[in-house]
């Protein structure tokens, strides 16, 4: 709902295009637009009601078509409605959302969002790519026309370990070690790497956010400073069951006993067959 009429009051505010929506929906009104917004997917970032923001579930958007309907998801469920535009504000017919069922989190939000949108006029807010909807009460909603970046895959991806530390945060590498760090998984069910001093190699199989890693195998160089308490650190990530989260080119792994470990991915850097030349193997 909030979605559609987020669309809808984009014609409005940029103002010369006929008509607003797609994928629900039926007729609509002309609206006069320097810029082109029929067609563009915008994505919805947020939205914050009675002060609490809430950010989108991924594939949160919304279409505008030339016809005068606008759609999109809410993240769950798919919605249409017909979109009218006086000015800056936005006013949405009846909202049709198809009856999926989602994770708590994912209906949560569409909850949110439905609260935010329902009433009829909503006022919008252009800046750039961004688009904030804006409610009576001072709830609002906010979009960007920007293309979201895909997460870089875990397989593939040279990560380049930035941070390490225990509990759930995690501190920068020491001077000693900083950019020496990193980890490749290979499509081989290996991950390869070093640890600022030793190279190091193990058997490691990945599925639904979990990591289960072998026994890991390292070479014997000795390295001064805090390279080998760093080194000790890491190696706790090989200790049991890990878990691993992925949000854009940012990598998460926390260990069996709460290590964090945060790198950073360098795709064009991996080893296309995800296989190290050097790293000791098992």
């Amino acid at each position: 709902m909030t979605a559609l009429a987020s669309a809808g009051l984009l014609l409005t505010a940029c103002g010369t295009e006929s008509g607003a929506g797609s994928e629900g929906g039926s007729g609509g009104r002309s609206v006069e637009s320097e810029v082109p917004l029929t067609g563009i997917r915008w994505n919805v970032a947020s939205v914050t009601v009675g002060g609490e923001k809430y950010d989108a579930p991924e594939d949160a958007h919304l279409k505008i078509g030339k016809d005068g309907r606008a759609g999109g998801s809410f993240g769950c469920n798919s919605a249409g409605a017909d979109v009218k535009i006086k000015g800056d504000t936005l006013d949405f017919g009846e909202t049709r959302l198809t009856k999926r069922a989602c994770p708590e989190g994912r209906m949560k939000f569409e909850e949110h969002l439905t609260r935010a949108l329902a009433e009829k006029k909503l006022t919008a807010k252009v800046d750039g790519d961004r688009l904030t909807l804006t409610t009576a009460k001072g709830d609002h909603v906010d979009l960007t026309s920007r293309a979201e970046e895909p997460d870089a895959p875990l397989t593939g991806t040279k990560w380049k370990v930035d941070a390490v530390g225990g509990g759930q945060s995690a501190a920068p590498l020491p001077k000693d070690v900083s950019g020496k760090v990193q980890l490749t998984f290979g499509e081989d069910g290996k991950v390869r790497g070093n640890l600022g001093c030793n190279d190091v190699t193990a058997k490691a199989e990945a599925k639904d956010g979990r990591l289960t890693f072998g026994t890991p195998a390292t070479t014997r160089k000795m390295c001064p400073g805090d390279t080998m308490a760093t080194e000790r650190k890491l190696l706790k990530l090989f200790d049991g069951p890990a878990r691993y989260e992925i949000e854009r080119n940012t990598l998460k792994l926390t260990a069996a006993d709460g290590t964090v470990i945060n790198a950073t991915g360098d795709p064009s850097g991996a080893d296309p067959a995800g296989a190290g030349r050097n790293s000791p193997e098992k």
